[in-house]
């Protein structure tokens, strides 16, 4: 499995703010995740309700900006950029490095979040 073509596919998905595609068609079924702020997903239901519930409330996307990716064997780093206005009228702007650790059919097990800011 190409993993470079498989990150390349998932951050355009990504970028198209089709956050809930990516993790129906990039995740194992029993990827974790993590973020800064200490939330954490485990197994791929859990991640897509996740990014379900919160596609839900985003009322505008002001703008995702990919900026880089580098890719290893079975690792990769995306830096991106989301700028969302919520339902509740509240502003998010997140500056984020995404590490994801990758398995040999091409889905992602790991993911964490990083605050690039």
């Amino acid at each position: 499995m190409n993993i470079k073509e498989r990150v390349q596919e998932m951050d355009a998905l990504v970028s198209k703010g089709a956050i809930v595609d990516s993790a129906q068609e990039f995740f194992y079924d029993k990827a974790n995740t993590s973020n800064y702020s200490n939330g954490k997903t485990s197994g791929k239901p859990e991640m897509v309700a996740k990014m379900q519930e919160f596609a839900g409330a985003i009322a505008k996307v002001n703008g995702i900006t990919h900026h880089h990716t580098i890719v290893g064997k079975n690792v990769s780093a995306s830096e991106f950029t989301f700028d969302f206005g919520m339902n509740d009228e509240s502003k998010i702007f997140w500056h984020e490095i995404i590490h994801r650790i990758w398995n040999d059919q091409g889905k992602v097990t790991q993911e964490e979040y990083f605050n690039a800011a």
